[in-house]
């Protein structure tokens, strides 16, 4: 069946300058799919009528909240209803915690979270609902049916660090995930709910402790291939202290859940 509603979950921390032009992206291309979901256009009927985009402002401490705000969007349709847009604002926390606040704070049947960026396109949305359909988490991968990973056009030591984090974190955690780190994830309502209220970390590894409590609680998983472009002003400074945080989060997260058990998915 046809989900009915879709939200959109955007993590943002300073993100003033980038963010403008990405919503712009974005809501172009719904508005496009608004207008031509319903005569058949190739992949656009797989998206809901119902759309929300929910931008969760981690503590910026610039205009990234006047931004959202300014927006057209912001505005409800006709002075009533709910706006197209709307604003979350936590205390800075990292992705990981905008991530799961933005992911808990909304009931639609869908969610989808990407970069704020909009280093995945918004025509690669109905890739993700598709495989929702029939799945309970659609992963975005980077790495293309042929082989050739969207990851290349990265830096030389944002390549290599990704290796090295792919090795520990397939070893300990994930399996037979590839590209856990992609920012473009969707869940159903269910499992975002589930997931989400037991996440523990905030650091860049939350991506491998949801995909390994996922396959802890026994969700079904699709793997999709998505376009993605490195986008330049990448909020992650590699370093002594990053490196020793994310071996320690890697290390612990089947640690803390060791005690998850397998849902009924009989229950629904």
């Amino acid at each position: 069946m046809r989900p009915a509603s879709l939200a959109i979950v955007l993590p943002a921390y300073n993100e003033e300058t980038r963010l403008g032009p990405a919503l712009d992206e974005l809501f172009g291309y719904l508005q496009r799919h608004g207008d031509t979901g319903r005569d058949g256009a190739p992949g656009a009927a797989a998206l809901p009528d119902d759309i929300r985009v929910l931008v969760v402002d981690d503590g910026s401490t610039d205009r990234t909240a006047e931004v959202v705000r300014a927006r057209p969007e912001a505005i409800p349709i006709d002075g009533v209803g709910h706006p197209l847009l709307t604003l979350l604002s936590v205390p800075h926390g990292g992705k990981g915690a905008a991530v799961r606040a933005g992911m808990l704070a909304v009931e639609t049947d869908l969610v989808i979270f990407a970069d704020a960026d909009m280093a995945s396109p918004p025509d690669q949305l109905p890739l993700l609902v598709n495989a929702l359909l029939d799945h309970d988490l659609a992963l975005g991968t980077r790495i293309q049916p042929n082989g050739s990973d969207m990851r290349a056009s990265q830096p030389p030591y944002r390549r290599v660090l990704g290796k090295a984090f792919h090795l520990l974190a397939s070893a300990w955690a994930v399996r037979p995930v590839q590209d856990t780190q992609c920012g473009f994830k969707g869940f159903t309502r269910e499992a975002a709910h589930d997931l989400f209220s037991r996440q523990a970390i905030t650091s860049i590894v939350f991506d491998v402790e949801l995909i390994y409590l996922a396959r802890r609680r026994g969700y079904r998983i699709a793997i999709v291939p998505i376009r993605w472009t490195d986008k330049r002003g990448s909020r992650m400074h590699p370093g002594p202290r990053l490196a020793l945080r994310v071996a320690w989060d890697l290390l612990r997260t089947p640690l803390i859940h060791r005690r998850v058990s397998r849902r009924d998915a009989t229950v629904r």
